[in-house]
């Protein structure tokens, strides 16, 4: 297993776990790698200080406080409390999955043209910059929080 640092076209840097670099390469050239952030699929690798230390070598002392901070790993679900974890996939288990009609719906929702109601779906880059430009709120899902990724 190998561990990249990654970042996105907006700068949200992560972590992507490969079989081998060959793995990591093939997944990115089929746009399976996305940004757990945004879902951003311009993603590059980024240079790590990344060292593996022996269990029970001794620790090296904590960053200074001068460090500054990143932005969350890929495995942004471990760090969250479990309850808000079952809280969040909760919600988004309550929003009906309109698929690649999205932008679509959210139009109709926007617009008044059908009841108010939570959706989710696929949007292009185009049609999110699309419904920006409009006005109409929405917020991309990261995939952990979806029913089936868990």
């Amino acid at each position: 297993m190998i561990v990249y640092e990654l970042t996105c076209a907006h700068a949200h840097r992560f972590e992507g776990w490969f079989a081998s670099g060959d793995d990591y390469a093939s997944q990115r050239e089929r746009g399976l790698v996305t940004c757990p952030i945004c879902d951003d699929g311009r993603v590059e690798r980024v240079p790590s200080a990344r060292v593996s230390v022996p269990k029970g070598a001794p620790s090296a002392s904590p960053p200074a406080a001068s460090t500054p901070s990143r932005a969350p790993s890929g495995d942004i679900a471990a760090g969250l409390p479990a309850e808000l974890l079952t809280r969040l996939r909760e919600v988004v288990k309550q929003t009906e999955n309109v698929g690649t009609r999205f932008a679509e719906e959210a139009r109709r929702i926007h617009y008044e043209e059908v009841p108010a109601r939570p959706i989710r779906g696929q949007a292009s880059p185009d049609d999110a910059k699309a419904l920006h430009d409009e006005g109409i709120e929405f917020s991309p899902v990261p995939p952990f929080l979806l029913p089936d990724s868990h």
